[in-house]
């Protein structure tokens, strides 16, 4: 979540009087994250979240994005829904954006999980590809192999700004992946961002999932690497083994992981890691002066990157299989 579009009050109360909502009492800029501009809300009924949907998520994803909260809710997944205005749609505009109103989810997100917290987190996932599975509108993921060499192109000039030597690292890894990337693994509706900002507890219990709009169909297992990669390295960067643990149990006691798929998560871990070193990279290089905007360090997850490259079987991430 970020800002990167202001609004002013008088348009705001014009977009809300097409939803029964209330009155406006007060909105303020969430700062948090790198996609959408979005603003929490306080009606005389209840707290909203406004997202106006800029400039790099494509309008016509927003029907997959908006349709698979309504079906994940319907199935029993705690998350946000969007909420129809007055002529029944689910999107209106506002400062020139696409833009919708999203229920309120209560709860928080934890600065510092523990592993009880990442085991919540894996069931989560899981029920979450389980409950996504009849979602007849299909997303490709638009960052995966073929979009980090996208992504690479438009910032390997400037990639030895951040890191010497990081243009030959980077583009040698890509190599590797596009030669070891699984391809016949079970696949279906994956979060892809489900990190830590994404999942609210209310004490240690797990209330919900938001901010699917990296949403897509991919492997599963890419799913679980991303959680690795979000939830189980600590602050210096060393990889808590517990953490992971936890987190694949967790999973495994929803939905089993197949042989092909616990093999393959360093590969899928290692693809994960990169995809988030690009993104970051390419913001660090090209988020403006004075955007209302967290700028997040991709050499986290070089270190990340890294760790993964010296993997040799799923037992060294804390299970066998």
């Amino acid at each position: 979540m970020a800002v990167y579009t202001d609004i002013t009050e008088i348009d705001l109360k014009n977009f809300l009087a097409e939803y029964d909502v209330g009155e406006l009492t007060s909105y303020k800029g969430i700062a948090e994250g790198v996609e959408n501009s979005n603003f929490l809300l306080h009606t005389t009924k209840d707290p909203l979240i406004l997202t106006l949907y800029e400039k790099r998520v494509e309008k016509s994803d927003l029907p997959f994005f908006l349709g698979l909260m309504q079906h994940l809710a319907d199935r029993g997944l705690n998350c946000p829904l969007p909420l129809p205005r007055r002529d029944g749609a689910l999107l209106g505009e506002l400062s020139t954006r696409p833009a919708a109103l999203i229920s309120f989810l209560e709860g928080m997100w934890l600065r510092k999980p523990e592993a009880k917290h990442c085991r919540e987190v894996g069931k989560a996932l899981a029920a979450m590809h389980l409950a996504g599975e009849g979602f007849e509108i299909k997303r490709p993921n638009a960052l995966s192999l073929e979009g980090w060499k996208v992504l690479w192109e438009k910032s390997a000039d400037r990639a030895d700004e951040v890191e010497k030597g990081l243009q030959d690292e980077i583009s040698s890894e890509l190599a590797y992946l596009a030669a070891h990337w699984p391809k016949d693994l079970p696949d279906g509706v994956i979060h892809a961002d489900l990190f830590q900002d994404n999942v609210f507890f209310l004490g240690d219990e797990l209330s919900g999932l938001i901010d699917f709009y990296f949403a897509c169909n991919d492997l599963l297992a890419y799913d679980v690497s991303i959680c690795l990669n979000a939830w189980c390295f600590e602050q210096d960067g060393a990889y808590n083994v517990t953490k992971g643990m936890a987190l694949l149990e967790g999973y495994r006691s929803v939905r089993p992981l197949s042989d092909a798929e616990l093999a393959a998560l360093p590969v899928l871990s290692r693809g994960s890691a990169l995809r988030f070193f690009l993104t970051r990279l390419y913001d660090w290089l090209t988020t403006p002066a004075g955007a209302l905007v967290v700028k997040k360090d991709p050499l986290e997850y070089l270190k990340k990157l890294r760790f993964h490259r010296g993997i040799a079987s799923v037992a060294e991430y804390g299970l066998s299989a």
